[in-house]
């Protein structure tokens, strides 16, 4: 893989995209899926690991609590190339932050996260979000402070229910912003705010 695409998958790991094992672990194929209204950002996501896949990106319906919607996604081929990303960041089937986030979170593979999780806070609030509920506080503590350390960008866990997420702080949006907005690309600007 080239450093962009190693990038994109770090940032896709983090957000909605996992990697999956028929092979007991020695290789993994990446699987990515989003809602039909974000079939730009797939079609993006598709060109990008297209060395990688020998199908089109495919469009089907599913079914959610009794109601119907349409999302479009794609998998690439098993390759050991994955395996490094697997072993980092799941810890047997649940994800992880990995010990090594320090090193592998660089601005692109944070507009891909937020591109996949984030949002923009409110007109009022004028910040962002990203909805990281599927990690413990404890992991998003490492999060929160490379993402200080690394970017000077501040951001505190907020709670929602049982779950957190992030939540940067008024003062430090703009530096993220102007941090990640090179990369987020034109059908996904919406999320800026």
């Amino acid at each position: 893989m080239n450093k962009k695409q190693k990038s994109i998958l770090v940032g896709l790991l983090l957000g909605d995209g996992h990697l999956e094992t028929v092979t007991r672990n020695r290789t993994y194929r990446l699987k990515v899926e989003h809602s039909l209204k974000q079939k730009e950002y797939v079609d993006w996501l598709y060109g990008e690991f297209a060395d990688f896949i020998r199908h089109e990106p495919y469009v089907k319906t599913k079914s959610l609590n009794e109601k119907q919607f349409s999302c479009c996604g794609f998998t690439t081929c098993s390759s050991g190339l994955f395996r490094f990303y697997a072993q980092q960041f799941y810890s047997g089937r649940k994800k992880i932050i990995p010990k090594l986030f320090a090193k592998l979170i660089d601005p692109l593979a944070l507009a891909i996260w937020f591109m996949d999780d984030g949002s923009f806070k409110s007109i009022r609030h004028k910040t962002y979000i990203i909805h990281s509920v599927g990690y413990t506080k404890d992991d998003l503590g490492i999060v929160q402070k490379v993402f200080e350390e690394k970017f000077g960008i501040k951001v505190a866990l907020h709670k929602q229910y049982d779950r957190w997420r992030i939540y940067f702080l008024s003062e430090t949006a703009d530096k993220f912003k102007k941090l990640i907005e090179p990369y987020v690309i034109p059908s996904m600007k919406y999320k800026l705010g």
